[in-house]
């Protein structure tokens, strides 16, 4: 739910309750008998049960417990934190309980404040689709669009089109949340998200935005003419591998099959230099660190004009590409079918090697 208002709306102390009762009462009306007039009965919509200047700051509340941080929830609407503390801070005393803890580094819910927010969540959704469902009246794709991908999902695959899409959908605004773990995008307020097609839940809807994908094993041409170059995986053993470390804490064990019988297997590689990012750890092959083991599609450039050189490519079979998934086909919204549909026209023009 989006507020429009530069600041978070101030909790006034006293108003008139938000449930709509529509009444069509209407007094008995004697009039000159001469006169063809038609009384018509008019709805008269009346506001009880709830103060409706508490609306915009339940919206607030909503936002930062999905958050669970007032930075990250300032910093999407555009607003300031210490603003928006003291909208909360109102709420609470206007509604008589604490909602939540704060600590200089943390904050979580009270139970108050669960409750709460458990029984919000079913009427901002309804708010929510109703809104969309305005924007959806006229046709066109619009609104924010929010997507949560894998970085390497975006680079190749959504960032080269981004001008062609904006340009084709006017009044969508596209937000990338670039995150290689495995988020909850519901939790995280997102309409959808990219993963590989071995990574998702399954009572996920998802269309392959990619065709299959494989890992590549490769190097700097000047690392090979030092050390060689390794014929079986289980040559690895006698090369520097650059390696990755994973947001949970873990490193990649190098994923091979074999050629003849098909059988998968890892291979818990060595080396002296370990990093959190692809990027990092394509420069480091670049340089000739050691070897690398990532999706073909980031590193054919370098490829295709020499700086890298695959190897052990008969080890390293196809696996299901890139998907866009979502909760509902059903219920998608017009934003997102727009994009799903996009990325699909664009899959038909990847070319790997």
């Amino acid at each position: 739910m989006t507020v429009s208002t530069a600041e978070p709306p101030q909790v006034c102390d006293r108003g008139e309750g938000v449930a709509m009762a529509c009444r069509h009462d209407i007094s008995a009306i004697r009039l000159p008998e001469d006169h063809n007039i038609e009384v018509r009965r008019k709805p008269v919509f009346t506001i009880s049960g709830v103060n409706p200047s508490l609306l915009p700051s339940l919206a607030w509340f909503a936002l930062v417990a999905r958050h669970c941080s007032f930075t990250k929830a300032a910093a999407e609407m555009g607003v300031s934190r210490a603003a928006l503390s003291q909208n909360l801070k109102a709420l609470e005393k206007q509604l008589g309980t604490r909602l939540l803890y704060r600590t200089t580094r943390d904050m979580s819910l009270t139970e108050a404040g669960q409750r709460l927010l458990d029984s919000l969540r079913p009427s901002l959704a309804a708010i929510e689709l109703a809104l969309r469902d305005l924007d959806e009246a006229s046709g066109e794709p619009s609104g924010v669009l929010r997507v949560n991908t894998a970085r390497v999902a975006a680079r190749h695959f959504i960032e080269p089109h981004l001008p062609e899409f904006l340009a084709r959908y006017p009044r969508i605004v596209l937000e990338l949340t670039l995150d290689d773990g495995l988020s909850n995008i519901l939790a995280e307020g997102c309409d959808g998200g990219i993963r590989l097609g071995e990574s998702l839940a399954e009572h996920m809807i998802a269309v392959p935005i990619t065709p299959p994908l494989e890992l590549a094993v490769v190097g700097a041409p000047d690392y090979f003419r030092r050390h060689g170059s390794p014929m079986t995986p289980s040559d690895l053993v006698h090369h520097h591998c650059i390696n990755l470390r994973y947001r949970s804490g873990g490193l990649h064990n190098w994923e091979f099959a074999n050629p003849e019988s098909e059988h998968e297997f890892t291979v818990e590689v060595k080396g002296r230099y370990i990093v959190n990012d692809d990027d990092g750890m394509l420069r480091a092959a670049l340089q000739g660190v050691g070897l690398v083991q990532h999706i073909n599609v980031a590193v054919q450039d370098a490829i295709r004009d020499g700086r890298l050189v695959r190897v052990l490519r008969d080890w390293c079979p196809a696996f299901p590409g890139f998907y866009l998934y979502a909760p509902s086909r059903e219920q998608m919204p017009l934003k997102l079918r727009a994009f799903l549909e996009f990325l699909v026209e664009k899959r038909d023009t990847i070319s790997l090697l």
